[in-house]
């Protein structure tokens, strides 16, 4: 049997007939929806960028950001647009937030460069782009005043506490005391080199239960003001922080990553023309965050060690990667020509 209008079925290709006593009421939907507003695009929908950062001086833009965001005058917001919403993520140390990066739960982050430098060799080139520079200088080895430390031999059987296993901090320190004729295994050797939170570092070395401190700003002024301590080593030209994007983000976001890296060279050249105002913003926002007072001299001085930049060298990098073999964290150096990616 044929099918028919009648029997509510249709010829394939053709529109399901509508009965006669249904066609005023289907005009005026037609009317209703043509004056009804047209749904916005797909762009304006709200786009969530999360970021990492970790609450040290050495992370002074996130910083000044979080507290200029804390007064409703956030820096990135204005830049990015009101469809970009920013959710920010703090870590005690680098390869903590490269896990992030790996999970998919960051886009970005600020962190040392010798995690991104581990991350994108083990995942061999894929996945860790580095996008910018942001500061210099501001690591420091901290030794006990009286303790006689001169010289990596002097550390023999000595305890030297760094932020995390692998971090930026923690591969320098194993790599000086190799190169000054100590065997420094991950869980010992020649020194004891302890992978130990910031917070804990100042307690510990106040209680004189570590010899030697490897850390940054402002932990290495903390431990000279409140512990008495002495820097042996600086890393004044060392590159201290730089910033890292997911080479997924890079690739679906890169024209948003493109403005938050515009943004980030406009408030670095802010904080560095406006120096007490970018002080006193990282002040309060690293006292909202480690829930401590935060002396005014604490942060200019520890400011005073640090050097605030867009740029990264490749040079710089390619020391790092030296290091991280000399630390046992490199077996062979990795190619870095795709590790420095401006969006």
């Amino acid at each position: 049997m044929r099918p028919s209008h009648e029997d509510g079925l249709t010829r394939p290709g053709r529109q399901p007939a509508v009965p006669r006593r249904g066609r005023r009421a289907c005009f005026a939907l037609g009317l209703a929806l043509l004056a009804a507003p047209c749904p916005g695009p797909a762009s304006a929908q709200t786009v969530t960028l999360r970021i990492g950062h970790f609450p040290n001086i050495t992370h002074a833009q996130a910083l000044v950001a979080r507290g200029m965001a804390r007064r409703g005058q956030g820096w990135f917001e204005q830049r990015l647009g009101p469809g970009v919403k920013l959710d920010w993520f703090i870590y005690n140390a680098g390869p903590s937030a490269m896990e992030a990066i790996f999970a998919e739960s960051l886009d970005l982050t600020y962190v040392g460069p010798s995690p991104a430098i581990n991350a994108y060799a083990k995942a061999r080139g894929e996945d860790i782009r580095i996008i910018a520079g942001a500061a210099e200088g501001g690591a420091a080895l901290v030794v006990q005043p009286d303790a006689g430390l001169r010289g990596p031999a002097d550390f023999r059987g000595k305890r030297i506490a760094t932020p995390q296993l692998g971090n930026t901090q923690d591969v320098a320190a194993r790599a000086w005391l190799s190169a000054g004729g100590l065997r420094v295994t991950p869980t010992g050797g020649d020194a004891q080199v302890i992978p130990t939170a910031n917070p804990d570092q100042l307690a510990l070395f106040q209680r004189r239960q570590l010899d030697a401190v490897w850390t940054v700003e402002p932990w290495v002024t903390r431990l000279e003001l409140e512990a008495g301590g002495q820097v042996l080593v600086e890393e004044r030209e060392a590159v201290t922080t730089v910033l890292v994007s997911s080479a997924k983000f890079l690739r679906d976001r890169r024209g948003l990553a493109g403005r938050f890296v515009a943004a980030h060279e406009e408030l670095t050249a802010w904080m560095e023309a406006n120096p007490e105002d970018a002080q006193r913003l990282a002040r309060e926002e690293l006292a909202a965050q480690t829930r401590t007072g935060v002396k005014p001299e604490l942060v200019s001085r520890a400011w005073a060690r640090i050097v605030l930049t867009p740029t990264v060298s490749r040079d710089a990098l390619e020391g790092f990667v030296a290091k991280a073999k000399d630390a046992g964290f490199l077996r062979t150096a990795p190619d870095l020509s795709r590790l420095v990616e401006k969006p």
